[in-house]
């Protein structure tokens, strides 16, 4: 939990509240927050207009309210070494609970959850929790990650969630150690699917929800590499009636937040699909949207690739190098080229995530048949194709925009 590259943006929160507490940023990152042990159905049509009022929120949450008492035994009472990770709303440990009564159990019997425990000299308040029941206490899909419960009681805030034993995608995009091998090719496209589905979920016309902070450490992994959205302290119902957008004050992570979402405050689905764009890219490459480690001219990843996205012969200079051999040129180029759309300046411009779905879903298939039909050499193919280009780029043959 904590991702030391991203720069928290100003926040405003989106709730009333009479026991909001401190600042409204974020935190950056987090592990080990969900799991599949629970199902997730798909609903939308039920959930009511978003209440404004705590005591609307925590009437209408279908989740269970835990005492302090409850997860303070399921945790061995908060334990050092029970901490699943840290970030600005505090830190997140590992529980045990028995499955059908919910109650606590003996550490390692029963169902592992993760307890997040709000910091009360943290960066995150009471507003972002209560946006966090709000909305995953109603939403439910297979791509979000599953709330559990929440305990509010005296100074006490915390969220109890599924767990997520892969940690997130930032983990094994970013982090080195035999722990975190590097996410294969398939398997990258497989959670972009998987995300793609949450946002699409969120923007439907029966839900309207615009998420607001996506980025790869919201990204949270099952053992099957299944992708869930979490933290949602940052959502916000979108526009209604004949509105195009929804005024706010600029909030989110720099490197993420769409442009015209910066310069304006104004907010719309298109603003999640240019996040998408980021994390699309930063799964192609192997590179963080900000990084200040890279040299000169290379801090910023979409000021980077983006002249090389526009050339054909180009693109695969930011494709990360541990994929060699694992995708087909033209399925990468494909990639390549939604991920620059994502990505346009005019929000106009940007696909729907229904549109990203589908592209998504036809790269797989197309991945499928290639495997079915050639797939060494489709291998060969693109090693040779890579080391010609590469040659034909040192000789001086390649424009920096073709």
């Amino acid at each position: 939990m904590g991702n030391c590259f991203s720069v928290r943006i100003k926040a405003e929160s989106p709730f009333t509240s009479n026991t909001a507490s401190g600042s409204t940023s974020k935190n950056s990152s987090k592990d080990g927050v969900g799991s599949s042990g629970f199902s997730s159905k798909v609903s939308a049509a039920s959930v009511p207009p978003t209440p404004r009022s705590e005591g609307e929120i925590l009437q209408s949450s279908n989740v269970k309210s835990f005492t302090f008492n409850e997860l303070r035994t399921s945790t061995r009472n908060f334990r050092p070494d029970s901490v699943l990770g840290e970030g600005g709303f505090g830190s997140v440990f590992k529980g045990w609970i028995d499955e059908h009564t919910l109650a606590a159990t003996k550490p390692g019997t029963g169902m592992i959850i993760a307890v997040k425990r709000l910091n009360q000299e943290g960066f995150q308040g009471h507003r972002e929790w209560l946006a966090e029941v709000n909305y995953l206490g109603q939403l439910y899909h297979p791509n979000l990650v599953k709330l559990i419960g929440y305990c509010l009681e005296d100074e006490h805030r915390l969220l109890v969630y599924e767990f997520m034993p892969r940690g997130s995608l930032e983990n094994h995009l970013f982090r080195r150690g035999s722990h975190f091998q590097p996410l294969s090719w398939n398997l990258r496209m497989k959670v972009a699917l998987g995300a793609a589905r949450g946002l699409a979920f969120l923007h439907s016309a029966e839900t309207k929800v615009i998420y607001r902070d996506f980025k790869t450490s919201n990204v949270l992994l099952d053992s099957n590499y299944n992708a869930k959205l979490s933290d949602f302290g940052l959502a916000k119902d979108g526009p209604t009636g004949d509105k195009s957008h929804v005024s706010t004050r600029v909030m989110g992570t720099y490197g993420y937040a769409a442009p015209e979402y910066l310069a304006t405050g104004h907010l719309t689905s298109k603003s999640d699909v240019y996040s998408f764009g980021v994390v699309l890219l930063e799964m192609l490459s192997g590179r963080r949207a900000v990084d200040k480690n890279r040299p000169s001219g290379e801090h910023n990843l979409v000021e980077w690739a983006k002249p090389y996205l526009t050339s054909k012969r180009r693109f695969f200079r930011v494709l990360d190098s541990r994929l060699e051999g694992q995708y087909s040129m033209g399925g990468a180029q494909k990639a390549a080229a939604l991920a620059l759309q994502c990505l346009s300046s005019d929000a106009r411009f940007r696909p729907s995530m229904d549109e990203v779905v589908s592209a998504l879903e036809q790269l797989q298939n197309t991945k499928k048949a290639a495997t079915a039909n050639t797939p060494n050499e489709d291998q060969k193919g693109i090693r040779s194709h890579y080391d010609r280009n590469r040659r034909r780029e040192e000789a001086g043959f390649l424009n920096p925009i073709q």
